[in-house]
């Protein structure tokens, strides 16, 4: 199960990072990174993650992140990157994170993640200043690392 949760991570951190066109340059940046596949396993994970193929500004079809997100131009969708300035820290007890953040961002930090419905998590809990997200069993911290930061690009290379 652990290989499925880092294959998936490391699919959705790729397709937000790279203009993916089809699933042979997905196997074979997958394959670089030390996954090795077949393309039904890759077909039924795009499936699972709810990752589809979307126009980009050249009218080539590309892989994109549910909602949208995807490498279009170095662009990311609207009113994600500014929620980051909101982000102050992040830490863990077993299967539980805590993200803690500025006065008034923790509810839309917690509705940009349940948004993503990420296979990862099992749910979030927001007050003023703080999230409470519990995690599926078998997720370690890296993925929930890598998962915050294609949601908040902004946030790479911030979190330890």
């Amino acid at each position: 199960m652990k290989a499925r949760l880092e294959r998936q991570v490391a699919i959705r951190r790729i397709v937000a990072e790279n203009r993916v066109t089809g699933q042979e340059q997905l196997l074979m940046l997958l394959k670089h990174e030390g996954f090795e596949m077949t393309q039904a396993t890759l077909s039924r994970d795009l499936k699972a993650l709810k990752i589809s193929k979307s126009p980009d500004t050249q009218g080539n079809y590309i892989y994109v992140l549910p909602g949208g997100s995807g490498n279009t131009e170095n662009t990311t969708r609207p009113g994600v990157n500014y929620l980051a300035d909101g982000f102050v820290s992040i830490d863990f007890s077993m299967n539980i994170a805590i993200i803690k953040t500025k006065p008034a961002y923790a509810s839309s930090i917690a509705a940009l993640i349940d948004s993503a419905n990420s296979f990862q998590f099992l749910g979030t809990i927001a007050g003023d200043d703080t999230i409470f997200i519990v995690m599926r069993e078998g997720v370690e911290r890296s993925d929930v690392f890598s998962f915050v930061e294609n949601l908040m690009p902004n946030l790479r290379g911030r979190l330890i």
